[in-house]
């Protein structure tokens, strides 16, 4: 077991293109729901992709003053309902007396895009003087950090790591290492990103990266499928509530799973292709485990980086058979961007939240459009339908540009 305190979750808030809430996007995991659609946000005729993962139904004006919401990016939105959802779920009351010692780690690919395209915009047509105010304070990327931290007056550490889609992993796992060395009691930790936008819908298809299927697009993305073309992007916030043990059994929280292990590594190999054989990604795979004090054979869900590129997913496939052997082969393993779509920043705290899910409740979900595997990807990636399983330990991958590992693993809390 790794050193200091335990680290438990007591709350998981989430806005994702599934669902506005954590629970509607389970249910709508388990019932294999795609989220992919033609994009409605801006006019997409000019790109060669016109299909993406946004989050619907979206209105945060009865949550949020509308004088505060001009001033907050779309990222820093998602952030701050799913932040308020995760302190609700754990019940907790940060008072004047706990405030310091209450943190904020929520993390950002890119931080405020659509905001730098349209007061670009400003700037060229209108100049200088016609900037928002608030613009800097809505492009950068601490910036849900910091309204969460003082929408909450949480008054400990605050920051926002940028790994790419390794982020919000990463924003979890340096949390509890807060908690762990008795920096804070609480950290609320996450990660939130709004990329659905044409510069980055143009930007990630010049990279090769996403899928060109418009025609029939809930059959995209398709991780781990012998015909996968790529990514489809998605976005949204997944936040959730990380506490001291001791202290979260002292105020009567509801505590919901473990936080045992956290790996991290860097492929040092290439700044979009990840490290050939996937040794990169197994090393933080085997950094977990060795931080959680479990062997492989404990693992009973891999919620799976899963990108649906031809790259990335046999990369993943290698490094889980590296790590755990033939025992691989008896994993149920799934990427649930086969509903969601992409989320970048935000993609890595949504997947681990599902691990918590899927130990609360014996349930794994599937990767829906996987069909005909491809035969260098034959392990047990849970196709099409949900599965009735025992789960008691479970890793979360996350993998990002510039080489970036992350592995999270989560326990049922006992």
């Amino acid at each position: 077991m790794p050193q200091g305190r335990r680290v438990v979750v007591t709350g998981i808030g989430a806005v994702t293109p599934l669902g506005l809430t954590m629970e509607s996007t389970w249910q709508a995991m388990l019932e294999g729901r795609s989220a992919v659609a033609p994009i409605t946000r801006f006019d997409s005729s000019s790109l060669p992709v016109h299909v993406a993962c946004e989050v619907k139904g979206f209105d945060p004006s009865d949550q949020i003053d509308p004088k505060e919401l001009r001033r907050m990016d779309l990222f820093e939105q998602y952030a701050l309902v799913a932040a308020r959802q995760a302190v609700a779920q754990a019940n907790l009351h940060i008072t004047d007396d706990l405030a310091d010692d209450v943190g904020v780690v929520i993390g950002s690919s890119v931080g405020g895009f659509n905001t730098m395209l349209a007061q670009y915009d400003v700037l060229k047509e209108q100049g200088p003087r016609r900037i928002n105010p608030f613009a800097i304070p809505m492009i950068m990327s601490n910036g849900a950090a910091g309204l969460v931290a003082i929408d909450l007056g949480a008054r400990g550490p605050s920051y926002s790591p940028a790994s790419a889609c390794a982020t919000s992993n990463d924003s979890i796992g340096q949390a509890s290492e807060l908690i762990r060395r008795g920096v804070a009691k609480v950290m609320i930790a996450g990660g939130a990103d709004a990329t659905v936008s044409i510069l980055g819908m143009a930007g990630f298809d010049r990279l090769g990266a996403l899928s060109h299927n418009n025609t029939i697009p809930c059959t995209s993305p398709r991780p781990f499928d012998k015909h996968r073309d790529g990514v489809v992007m998605g976005e949204g916030a997944c936040v959730m509530v990380l506490e001291d043990e001791a202290f979260a059994r002292q105020r009567g929280a509801a505590i919901l799973a473990e936080v045992l292990g956290y790996g991290q590594t860097t492929d040092a190999f290439h700044v979009i292709a990840p490290a050939e054989g996937g040794v990169g990604a197994a090393r933080a795979m085997r950094r977990a485990l060795d931080n959680a004090g479990l062997q492989p054979q404990a693992i009973d869900y891999i919620n799976a980086h899963g990108t649906a590129t031809p790259l990335n997913d046999i990369a993943e496939t290698q490094a889980i058979k590296a790590v755990f052997g033939d025992y691989a082969y008896r994993i149920p393993i799934s990427s649930t961007k086969s509903m969601t779509g992409h989320m970048m920043g935000a993609t890595g705290a949504l997947e681990a939240a599902v691990c918590i899910y899927a130990i609360l409740h014996g349930v794994v979900p599937s990767t829906i459009n996987l069909t005909e595997p491809d035969p260098l990807c034959d392990l047990d990636y849970v196709p099409r339908e949900a599965r009735a399983h025992r789960v008691r330990y479970a890793m979360n991958n996350s993998f990002g540009f510039g080489g970036h590992n992350s592995v999270l693993i989560f326990g049922r809390y006992e």
